[in-house]
């Protein structure tokens, strides 16, 4: 841009986010930022997505921040469209995701009198983000869409929300350029840490890792690979972070969250040493801060993480290295000192093969039989969409994530995460074959962006669960009140018919048979595909719950 170019501030804005490097942008439109949207009319170098739902968008741009690594950017009309995009906000901060949400904003003289839509962000999203700002002058646009990039990415990445005044974004301004662009800090390990580290290895008898998270990217997992199976360190997931290396690895040991190996459990509750990086050790994770404790007693834990206020925040580390993951990884798969290996990684294996193994069950549709079909139909590195249910148990323990990103799943644990983000997906890996997983509950909350996937021209397979009932909260029903339903029976519409509708492909499923001939048609088709699998409420979970067990477990 010419020094001596007038400019409005949407026009700058837009200049500062191709110089950070992105490329495309989420949005629901309003007339709170029109100056944005005029902008992005003459900017090739961005593709705007067009949503259906502010919630859906702000998924979007989370998504797309896990994959790329770098901010995910969504844009929104303040009052109804920031409360709407309020739920993507939550789930960056807890997922540890990069990301930029910018709010058209009231503006500046109507500031503070409660004007058309006016929320006080900083109140309202202080709370859920790492940073709130609001731009108020256009030439200072350049430093705050440097400073809200940088911070999502620093540290323990998150999300940044930036109000945007609707009449700062028409003003013009002269002789301002956009700042460079801004790549995320890489911090390498301390030396005499690592040695402590190896030294700890070196000494115990049962160790394990614990990985995935904040700052962990493709190399990350290729050098902490390389380490762990050199010494043969078993390797757990975090929750929704089965995709950290390989599960054809020779050292996976399968995933923590809800519904673990049981012998995973027992590895873990034995280790002598623990060591996570990257994982917050949140409390999917550790099974409400059971599994390891705070104070771990008769456990030594080395936690690594790329943000200093997370080492000590929750757990006593008895060793903390601040680095970045990747930095991190790489020093321990170069140590040079030997470490006799461990037999620990293959049994470890070896036990998760075996517990992620479907066994034949009595149901019309074996939802563990559809996931081992599907495993056998779709390629190694498919990515994987799914919100938040009981349905995506099935795939948390039967299906294999071997590339990377292949686990697009919040943390947060919010439904209606799975078709935006596999829409988001779609956008940026359009050579690979995308899933979005949906319970019946989930899908109805977000089932809108089934639009914008047939809008922008996606290849989308969606798998959606139907037992009419919001299934998890059945089986917490029936634990604590069984018998006494309440709250939870859904009556759906056609989800097929809704699919076709939307203009995509669909078939109805209702038996395990029916599924392997339904999935190899949708193989052979592109665009929008959508599979109806009607499931009873019986079948309630990967983990063998249901509805006559729970009963009759109940006191009497």
């Amino acid at each position: 841009m010419s020094l001596d170019t007038r400019v409005n501030g949407g026009r700058l804005l837009v200049d500062c986010l191709i110089e950070q490097g992105a490329d495309r942008i989420f949005t629901v439109p309003g007339e709170s930022f029109l100056a944005v949207l005029d902008a992005l009319h003459d900017s090739p170098e961005v593709q705007t997505v067009i949503c259906r739902q502010e919630g859906g968008a702000a998924f979007m741009a989370c998504a797309d921040g896990a994959m790329t690594g770098r901010p995910g950017i969504c844009f929104v009309t303040r009052g109804p469209g920031a409360t709407n995009a309020s739920i993507g906000i939550h789930v960056a901060m807890q997922d540890s995701q990069p990301m930029l949400l910018f709010i058209g904003d009231v503006d500046r003289e109507m500031k503070d009198r409660e004007g058309f839509q006016e929320v006080d962000f900083g109140r309202m999203f202080g709370p859920l983000a790492k940073l709130v700002l609001r731009i108020d002058d256009p030439s200072r646009i350049p430093e705050y869409v440097a400073r809200a990039w940088s911070v999502a990415l620093s540290g323990r990445p998150g999300p940044v929300v930036i109000a945007l005044p609707e009449d700062m974004l028409l003003e013009e301004v002269s002789d301002v350029s956009p700042r460079p662009a801004i790549h995320r800090p890489a911090q390498p390990p301390c030396p005499d840490a690592m040695g402590v580290l190896m030294d700890l290895l070196a000494n115990a008898a049962s160790p394990v890792a614990i990985v995935g998270g904040a700052g962990w990217h493709a190399k990350a997992r290729e050098h902490f690979t390389t380490f762990a199976e050199r010494v043969g360190l078993p390797v757990a997931g975090a929750f929704r972070r089965q995709d950290a290396i390989a599960n054809s690895s020779k050292v996976w040991a399968g995933n923590l969250g809800y519904g673990p190996g049981p012998k995973l459990v027992e590895r873990i509750k034995q280790a002598d040493l623990v060591i996570a990086v990257g994982a917050r050790l949140g409390e999917a994770t550790t099974d409400g801060y059971t599994l390891i404790t705070p104070e771990h007693p008769g456990q030594t834990l080395v936690h690594v993480h790329p943000d200093p206020n997370e080492l000590g925040r929750v757990y006593r580390p008895d060793l903390a290295i601040c680095a970045d993951m990747a930095e991190f990884a790489e020093a321990a798969a170069l140590w040079d000192d030997d470490v006799v290996p461990f037999d620990a990684g293959e049994e470890a294996h070896l036990e998760w093969l075996d517990w992620s193994t479907a066994r034949p069950a009595p149901y019309p549709l074996d939802m563990a039989a559809c996931v081992t079909v599907m495993r056998a139909a779709l390629p190694d590195d498919s990515i994987i969409c799914n919100g938040a249910g009981n349905f995506s148990g099935w795939w948390h323990r039967y299906w294999h994530y071997n590339g990377f990103p292949t686990q697009l799943a919040p943390t947060a644990g919010a439904m209606g995460y799975g078709v935006p983000a596999a829409v988001a997906a779609a956008l940026r890996h359009p050579e690979r074959t995308v899933v979005a997983l949906a319970g019946d509950g989930d899908f109805l909350m977000n089932g809108q962006e089934l639009a914008t996937a047939v809008q922008h021209g996606c290849n989308l397979l969606v798998v959606l669960v139907d037992n009419s009932a919001y299934g998890t909260i059945r089986m917490h029903q029936e634990r604590e009140f069984p018998t006494r339903v309440s709250g939870t029976t859904l009556h759906n519409p056609d989800f097929a018919a809704l699919a076709v509708a939307y203009g995509g492909w669909a078939r109805r499923v209702e038996t395990t048979d029916e599924f392997a001939t339904a999935l190899a048609e949708a193989q052979g088709r592109k665009g929008l595909r959508l599979l109806h699998l009607v499931i009873d409420v019986e079948q309630l979970s990967a983990g063998g719950a249901t509805i006559s067990g729970l009963r009759s477990k109940a006191k009497p």
